[in-house]
């Protein structure tokens, strides 16, 4: 399972920094019964039942195995073709092709009424819990109220925690048994508790929105959450293609400011002959460099940067989704090598000394790491295509 545990830690990465306020410091900490009691009477104020915020908080205990996993967030290291292959595997192709059909109906509906393509939720839902067979062992409401008491980041946790006393209100949700994700994500699909609520769907007509046992209600679902983050219905979100040997390497990666027709006619091919989207702007993607596949990548690839941060999560599953549309097997080509991980970190160091923001020295080659590495290469006159090899960082020492 993928948990959009990342997203959820981007997020808080960027609200960490303000300063709470005396009525946001009583929401946290302190006396485990005196913080339950401001929960529920929060909940009641939103006009919530006082029993669906019992059956919620009743019971309820501090996780130490939720803060522990809070407190060493695994950092993701592995190349593009590494995670690509190991998750948008033949097997998982096969058996999300075989879901298609046995779901044709669903898939239909989100398709006709949320603009979402059959390939796009299949790839999530493939990536998030296998289909649905791993959604997590932490008991959510556990892992909820824990987040919520903890300090660290309880703007976030604390509204997660009352929309999970919403869905039991509505009987969409059993707190004493239902598990999911470390961080609250839940059901087939991996979504947040505030999430379920404002674009919950009831798939299976049932007069209840259940994620995790419902694969209908999970899809639809995620097909309305994903058009409310602005999918944008029958356009492409990336596209696999050929590179000439000379490009202008300024205009790779985010921000170039180029159309897709304006890639091609400097060069870069399609391997699917479509250019019938020539007037959209693109980004020109290399997740390993020059040598590895390439991407175009269109304005419905910000959708998936907004379902999860990892650059190399997002590459995998939009890829993952052009398989489900029929797309072929990406081109491997032939990468550089990379750096190790001790090697990435005297990189960053290296960056973060000559002025480069690079954000933490973790060794995970992000999205400012990517950005320096290409204004170094242009700096060197060699190909700008933001893939850090040993003979780049023994160049720069």
């Amino acid at each position: 399972m993928i948990s959009r545990t990342f997203r959820a830690a981007m997020v808080a990465a960027g609200l960490t920094a303000l300063v709470a306020g005396p009525a946001a410091a009583q929401q946290c900490g302190g006396d485990f019964s005196q913080f339950l009691s401001g929960v529920k009477a929060e909940a009641m104020q939103r006009g919530l039942s006082a029993q669906a915020a019992d059956a919620v908080l009743s019971g309820a205990s501090v996780s130490q195995s939720v803060l522990n996993r809070d407190r060493a967030q695994g950092v993701f290291k592995q190349t593009f073709l590494e995670f690509s292959q190991r998750t948008a595997s033949a097997a998982r192709l096969n058996i999300g092709k075989q879901k298609i059909q046995q779901l044709s109906s669903t898939f239909d509906r989100a398709r006709r009424e949320y603009g979402v393509p059959a390939g796009v939720l299949t790839a999530f839902w493939a990536m998030e819990t296998d289909f649905g067979a791993v959604q997590g062992d932490f008991n959510t409401r556990d892992a909820l109220v824990t987040l919520s008491y903890d300090c660290r980041r309880p703007e976030i946790f604390r509204p997660q925690l009352l929309a999970l006393i919403e869905m039991t209100q509505h009987g969409d949700f059993d707190p004493a048994t239902e598990t999911g994700a470390w961080a609250g994500e839940l059901g087939q699909v991996q979504m947040l508790p505030e999430d379920i609520i404002h674009f919950g769907v009831d798939g299976d007509g049932d007069g209840h929105v259940r994620v995790k046992k419902s694969s209908p209600d999970a899809l639809l679902t995620a097909a309305n959450y994903i058009r409310s983050l602005g999918w944008r219905a029958g356009e492409p979100w990336i596209q696999e293609v050929t590179l000439p040997a000379s490009l202008p390497w300024d205009k790779t990666g985010f921000g170039g400011g180029l159309t897709a027709a304006q890639w091609f006619k400097l060069g870069v091919t399609p391997r699917d002959g479509n250019t019938k989207f020539a007037n959209l702007p693109v980004a020109l993607l290399m997740p390993q460099g020059r040598f590895g596949p390439s991407f175009l990548a269109y304005p419905n690839f910000n959708v998936y940067l907004q379902w999860n941060q990892s650059f190399i999560y997002t590459t995998s599953v939009a890829y993952f989704a052009t398989r489900f549309e029929g797309a072929p097997a990406y081109n491997k080509g032939n990468p550089e090598p990379g750096l190790s991980d001790g090697q990435m970190k005297q990189l960053q160091q290296t960056l973060a000394r000559k002025g480069y923001d690079v954000g933490k020295v973790d060794g995970i080659l992000g999205a400012g790491t990517r950005d320096a590495v290409r204004d170094v290469q242009m700096q060197l006159g060699v190909p700008a295509d933001g893939w850090p090899t040993p003979a780049l960082l023994q160049a720069l020492r």
